[in-house]
């Protein structure tokens, strides 16, 4: 049988749990899962802290509506292991729950034959049980080789759950749970049927933006009932019970200057951003004052740097191209000596054109006199390690930062300047990538600054002087 519900003790003041929940393969619905027990927790009166395995952008910010509170990205290959422990004790400090969504499969990573950046790695180094979720349609008994094929891939991992999905009746959940009982492995802790209503819009192999997407309060309150009704949710409370997380004894702060105001672009064009990378920004001495690309006439008054984040630029070029205000203004703070940095999204935009996917062509801000055009195929995919070629915002010639590039769009060249950095992809391949222009920086690839500590402090400082 399905476990049942054993125990309606535990005290959201003095107890703490914690589980990565992953899944066989991507597709398979950990994050609406994910999304139904955030919700139906948080109902409960728990506090809660939602993460996200790997560099995605998009899953947390469902995350957040679903749990009330910001959600963390955790990749320990982008981050080191260091960072990932220190962001997962730093951000659950006061939860009752932490959720941890895994990427793509539990054993997927960086490269074959290695653990790092995979949601496997995550559960490793933070001792996190993981509740496997398969996706069940069309299976019976098979689910036990596949399961005892997880739970014996890597020792060191423990899969202490199962919930299925895409189920197609009672009937076959009692078949289920009994094929993993039988085999001595892991319980179902749940078994979800088919509804098409708790499903999410797709882009560009992940989901559409929630500032896209907009699901509704009840949506959001269908699926906690879901899980309230199909999820042994106290049961499998009390599987993932652990110690709660410490930080490492934190070091004197610094004495403090007077901040500095950085303009931080987000709006529905841009608002890819790591948590973790604004806190280093605050913690390193910068003041962010969020603007609106879209909306606002100019720049917050008084910024001494511009950070252009990801997104969907081509999405709303429309919208960016028609406020011509703000175009000119981003030109006249380039122009005037501002520190300007954009990555992916925000480097499509610093470009003097972009031509969306119907075809049609938009003018941006030329700062940088190159085109971007979205194509019918994924361009760029993959981990990156830069090195910078000369003194940048980042610091001195040779600093080293670790991130991430997905895209679907193409920069023509024009009189585009030189390299930024050179890239190595997980092959080793090296490749000259980003733009420079004086006091502009711009490329592809989203930077994790955990992967260099140094290069928020060196961003403050090459904006004070």
């Amino acid at each position: 049988m399905i476990a049942e519900v054993i125990v309606k003790n535990i005290s959201p003041k003095t107890d703490f749990s914690a589980f990565c929940l992953a899944a066989t393969h991507s597709g398979s619905g950990k994050t609406t899962i994910t999304l139904a027990l955030l919700r139906a927790l948080r109902q409960r009166g728990y506090r809660l802290q939602p993460y996200k395995c790997g560099p995605d952008y998009i899953d947390p910010t469902f995350h957040e509506r679903a749990a009330g509170c910001p959600s963390i990205n955790l990749d320990t290959w982008m981050m080191g292991e260091a960072s990932v422990r220190d962001s997962f004790a730093r951000a659950g400090a006061q939860a009752d729950v932490a959720v941890v969504e895994g990427v793509m499969g539990l054993f997927d990573s960086f490269a074959p034959g290695v653990l790092a950046g995979s949601s496997a790695d995550c559960a490793r180094l933070l001792d996190l049980p993981v509740i496997l979720v398969v996706e069940a349609r069309g299976m019976a008994g098979s689910i036990a080789a596949l399961v005892k094929g997880f739970c014996e891939f890597n020792r060191e991992i423990q899969i202490v759950g199962v919930i299925a999905n895409q189920v197609g009746s009672p009937e076959h959940g009692r078949i289920l749970a009994e094929a993993l009982e039988r085999a001595g492995l892991p319980p179902l802790l749940g078994a979800l049927p088919r509804i098409a209503a708790w499903g999410l819009e797709e882009r560009h192999l992940g989901l559409v933006p929630f500032l896209e997407n907009n699901k509704s309060e009840e949506w959001f309150a269908e699926l906690a009932a879901g899980a309230e009704t199909y999820l042994a949710i106290d049961r499998l409370l009390e599987l993932v019970r652990r110690p709660r997380p410490t930080r490492a004894p934190v070091a004197a702060d610094r004495p403090r200057k007077p901040r500095v105001r950085l303009a931080l672009a987000r709006d529905s064009a841009f608002h890819f951003y790591y948590p973790d990378n604004l806190d280093r920004l605050r913690e390193a001495g910068f003041e962010l004052v969020e603007f609106s690309p879209i909306s606002a006439e100019d720049l917050p008054s008084n910024v001494a740097a511009l950070y252009l984040g990801g997104g969907f630029p081509e999405v709303f070029a429309a919208e960016l191209a028609a406020n011509q205000k703000m175009r000119a203004a981003i030109q006249r703070f380039a122009a005037g000596g501002g520190l300007v940095y954009g990555e992916c999204g925000g480097f499509m935009y610093l470009g003097r054109s972009l031509t969306d996917s119907q075809g049609r062509t938009f003018p941006m801000c030329g700062v940088l006199d190159g085109h971007a055009t979205m194509r019918d195929s994924l361009k760029a995919l993959g981990y990156r390690e830069i090195t910078t070629l000369d003194e940048s915002l980042f610091g001195p010639a040779g600093t080293v930062l670790r991130g991430h590039e997905f895209h679907w769009s193409e920069m023509a060249p024009g009189s585009l300047p030189a390299p930024f950095f050179r890239q190595k992809d997980r092959g080793g391949r090296e490749t000259p990538g980003g733009v420079r222009k004086n006091n502009v920086f711009a490329s592809y690839v989203h930077l994790h600054f955990s992967s260099c500590p140094e290069a928020a402090l060196n961003w403050v400082a090459a904006a004070r002087s």
